[in-house]
């Protein structure tokens, strides 16, 4: 399996977050920054969660995507309840 590097966190990182940001209708308020920083951030915080409570450490490009993605939208969710923030459709 092969292991992911600094680069390809950023990269699966930037695309779960903007999707997530696209998902949760945040997008318009974030710039691509912002989307990189949530879903690497959300990442950990899923990948944490996920290694206590299914035992998986790493699972390859799709689970690593999967994560973020899962992640970024639970980061952007509760950003958006503490704020306090409602989305413009």
């Amino acid at each position: 399996m092969v292991e992911l590097g600094w680069i390809g966190w950023i990269i699966i990182g930037g695309l779960a977050g903007w999707i997530g940001s696209k998902i949760m209708k945040t997008d318009a308020q974030q710039g691509i920054i912002l989307n990189v920083v949530v879903g690497v951030v959300g990442g950990l915080i899923a990948g944490f969660v996920a290694s206590r409570v299914f035992g998986m450490e790493s699972g390859g490009w799709i689970y690593s995507f999967v994560v973020c993605l899962i992640g970024a939208c639970a980061l952007l969710f509760v950003v958006k309840a503490v704020t306090g923030r409602r989305s413009r459709v």
